[in-house]
């Protein structure tokens, strides 16, 4: 059930990526039906799958040690599906593809991409598995608002994807050229990495699977 979940809350976050950013598109808005999604997703399917929805969280919660490596490559799996039936979604919804390309500088979009994604990664462990918050009211939204600040802050820099799911759904919608997904993945990825072992760092005695 847990990996349903996961395709799940990952659909309707892609859904609503391409759905808010296809024309017409929701404008200045965008971001925060997106990360509204995100922390209502979160809250829906935290407690069954940890509601990450994103192959970046699932791979630091897996660094962090609150994920096994079996479920890693299965959450994976099923996120990315996820990604993809909702762009194939989005196309039959709004009737089309975009009809243009959003380019980007790679170096500026790598360190934004990577910083967001590194945010986003600490505020999920640190709300989310942290034992010291356990039990907290305020981890989804924490989780969306994260989302939401980075897509205001450097969606015209990167796109704001923060999320590989999305950055192939992205992809799929011709929203972003595909010679750029290396971009999203090693720039998400070593975000994820990085939060997990900052993470760990400062709870050394938290990183085991329970």
């Amino acid at each position: 059930m847990k990996y349903l979940y996961e395709f799940i809350g990952t659909f309707f976050l892609v859904l609503t990526v391409g759905l808010v950013a296809l024309n017409p598109a929701a404008g200045f808005m965008a971001p925060l039906a997106i990360g509204s999604i995100l922390a209502v997703m979160v809250y829906a399917g935290g407690h069954v799958s940890g509601g990450h929805y994103n192959p970046a969280v699932s791979l630091a919660v897996f660094l962090r040690g609150r994920l096994t490596s079996r479920d890693l490559w299965i959450y994976w799996i099923a996120q990315f599906l996820a990604g993809a039936a909702a762009a194939y979604v989005t196309v039959g919804l709004k009737g089309g593809y975009s009809p243009e390309i959003f380019y980007f500088d790679v170096l500026k979009a790598l360190v934004a991409e990577f910083l967001f994604t590194f945010a986003l990664c600490f505020v999920v462990l640190n709300v989310a598995t942290s034992k010291a918050t356990f039990g907290n009211s305020f981890y989804g939204f924490a989780i969306g608002f994260t989302v939401l600040a980075g897509a205001y802050a450097v969606g015209a820099i990167s796109g704001g994807a923060f999320n590989p799911a999305v950055a192939l759904g992205l992809s799929l919608l011709k929203l972003s050229a595909w010679s750029n997904l290396w971009v999203f993945l090693v720039a998400n990825l070593l975000g994820a990495a990085v939060a997990a072992y900052v993470y760990k760092a400062a709870h050394p005695d938290e990183h085991k699977i329970s």
